[in-house]
């Protein structure tokens, strides 16, 4: 009995010993995943903060969090299941979604861009508005992260595609709840931020002073951010089409970036992967940026000139 008990307790030995190295394998691989999903995850940040932009200081904090909430449901009920699914049968068919959904990202930016330069409300209208509709901020975020969230798990994906599919779905979760916690709590910080100042500025001293310069700064932070996550839009969209065509067999535009980055980066071998990187960031957002003011005109324009007729 004693040498059965023995054995037993030596077989649930082994057996946590296997758990907790499969626990860090896991923990590895999602650590991979996300490191290679980081230029998304930085797009997501700079996005989000534009949506409490104008809410009064209390309601920042509770809209953010309804949006992380959104943002992890998409990435753990919808794009897990999906991208899952859609890997083990029909791998094929993830590349053409995705490039529907960096079309979308690109007709968001180029519509930000086209409201801002052409379609002012007169600032009496503005003042007439009512309250600000909540449900429409969260579900606008939602939706421009859905995108967001569907480019970073399929990207973690391809990154352990070889493993398991029960250790894929293992990663993909934990990737989905870490950026999710990320890129939300860098967010809730960011917009917080002149409030942290405010407290500041009633001490004394140095603490007094940075407090200060937080509360005159954070508006202008704002403001950059929400015009970085514009052009993050139509970076990721455009990027997303760029190798999403390369990938389906048309290899001429993204040979043509290509050639045009393997040029920059024997000028100044020091630096020559920035340039690298900056020749390919600019040509997807100018792709990003043709494709999206393309849908604007369809969605917006011609049907006006219809109307005009």
């Amino acid at each position: 009995m004693a040498g059965g008990l023995v054995a037993l307790l030596d077989d649930i030995a082994a057996f946590a010993r296997l758990a907790a190295a499969s626990v860090d394998d896991v923990g590895a691989a999602a650590a991979r995943a996300s490191a290679k999903a980081a230029g998304v995850v930085v797009d997501d940040t700079a996005v989000t903060p534009r949506y409490v932009q104008g809410l009064s200081a209390e309601r920042e904090l509770p809209i953010i969090k309804r949006i992380a909430i959104g943002s992890l449901r998409n990435k753990l009920l919808l794009i897990l299941p999906a991208a899952l699914l859609l890997s083990q049968f029909l791998p094929w068919a993830l590349t053409p979604i995705l490039m529907v959904g960096g079309a979308y990202l690109c007709f968001e930016g180029a519509e930000k861009i086209y409201e801002h330069f052409f379609h002012h409300e007169p600032a009496e209208a503005a003042q007439e508005e009512g309250p600000v509709d909540e449900d429409s901020i969260v579900s606008g975020a939602v939706r421009t992260d859905f995108i967001l969230s569907a480019e970073i798990m399929v990207i973690s994906l391809n990154e352990v595609a070889s493993e398991p599919f029960v250790s894929r779905a293992l990663i993909l979760i934990v990737v989905a709840i870490a950026i999710t916690v990320l890129v939300y709590g860098v967010v809730a910080l960011i917009v917080k931020m002149d409030d942290i100042g405010l407290h500041l500025a009633e001490g004394d001293g140095g603490s007094a002073r940075f407090g200060s310069f937080l509360v005159r700064a954070m508006p202008k932070v704002l403001t950059t951010l929400s015009v970085v996550g514009v052009a993050a839009m139509l970076w990721v969209g455009g990027h997303i089409l760029l190798v999403g065509v390369d990938n389906l067999g048309w290899h001429g535009l993204y040979g043509f970036v290509h050639s045009i980055e393997g040029g920059v980066a024997d000028l100044i071998p020091a630096i020559g992967g920035v340039l690298a990187w900056i020749v390919n960031t600019l040509a997807s957002a100018l792709l990003g940026l043709i494709v999206g003011a393309i849908i604007v005109a369809v969605m917006h324009l011609i049907p006006r000139g219809r109307k005009a007729h």
